[in-house]
């Protein structure tokens, strides 16, 4: 699902909302997600699952077209861990809650 379809689903469900509200609160949600994640918080949506951060160590790497060694720095990424719910529901588990 794209961006542009999650507001289109949500502008169908609510609509005694304009759609451009429910682009401008979508947009300001993803925009706070980031932030968060940018500040080095954790999000965590209940039934969904939770975004962090992940440190990958400097490495010895490839360039892919020479085959030239590269020294690539540590950095951070983001990381996302699904919820046992969603799990659940992605695996047809019907007991799930």
């Amino acid at each position: 699902m794209t961006k542009t379809e999650l507001v289109a689903r949500i502008a169908c469900k609510q609509t005694h909302l304009p759609r451009r509200d429910v682009e401008a609160a979508v947009n300001l949600l993803l925009e706070r997600m980031s932030k968060a994640l940018e500040e080095g918080g954790r999000i965590e949506i209940r039934g969904f699952g939770t975004f962090s951060l992940h440190y990958r160590e400097s490495h010895l790497g490839r360039n892919p077209k020479t085959g030239e060694p590269l020294s690539l720095p540590g950095k951070y990424v983001p990381h996302f861990k699904s919820s046992k719910v969603l799990r659940g529901r992605v695996n047809g588990d019907l007991r799930s809650p």
